[in-house]
């Protein structure tokens, strides 16, 4: 940003430009994520990639393997936090989300169509579940695989500021905005 936004309205609506703007463009720093969630025991977080954004429902969308350990821990805890960071703007921000897993329909087969042709279909192919170990010899690939969505609602956004003149914090929700000490 060349200038300091002042308004919350106008915080909350250029966090939301940013991640429309990360979930088009490869080199944004807000398109890989983390997201973190929980299987009950222990906090799990990896990189997510952020694949859509839709503002007005206030949702996110990742793909994933439909075997995945994610998947599982979405099924029992369906509550995840999501962080990013951009350096180019000295901004953070932490999501609270509820997640759902959509593994068939319509949603699903339209975006794997438009997948099933790049490198990254690959991920979504193999015979084996994320983090088995490798054999010698690697089975053969499935026809769509274990393709899958991940919704990500959008309950709360935590931003900080983080500037050399100092830091400012604020968080939004359904129900409004507000100041908050970083």
């Amino acid at each position: 940003m060349d200038q300091l936004l002042e308004s919350l309205s106008d915080i909350e609506n250029a966090c939301w430009t940013e991640l429309e703007r990360a979930s088009a463009e490869r080199g944004h720093p807000w398109r890989t994520m983390s997201l973190a969630t929980t299987d009950g025991r222990e906090a799990h977080a990896r990189s997510v990639i952020l694949r859509e954004v839709d503002r007005e429902a206030r949702e996110l969308l990742f793909f994933t393997d439909a075997r995945s350990s994610k998947v599982q821990q979405i099924a029992q805890f369906p509550r995840g936090t999501l962080l990013v960071w951009s350096p180019q703007l000295g901004w953070q921000l932490r999501l609270r989300v509820t997640l759902e897993v959509e593994t068939a329909g319509l949603a699903v087969s339209s975006r794997w169509a438009q997948l099933k042709l790049t490198p990254a279909a690959q991920d979504y192919l193999s015979p084996l579940p994320p983090g088995t170990p490798l054999a010698q010899t690697t089975p053969e690939r499935a026809s769509r695989g274990h393709f899958a969505l991940v919704h990500a609602q959008v309950r709360t956004m935590d931003w900080l500021e983080l500037l050399p003149q100092g830091q400012r914090r604020a968080c939004f929700d359904r129900n409004g905005y507000k100041w908050v000490q970083p």
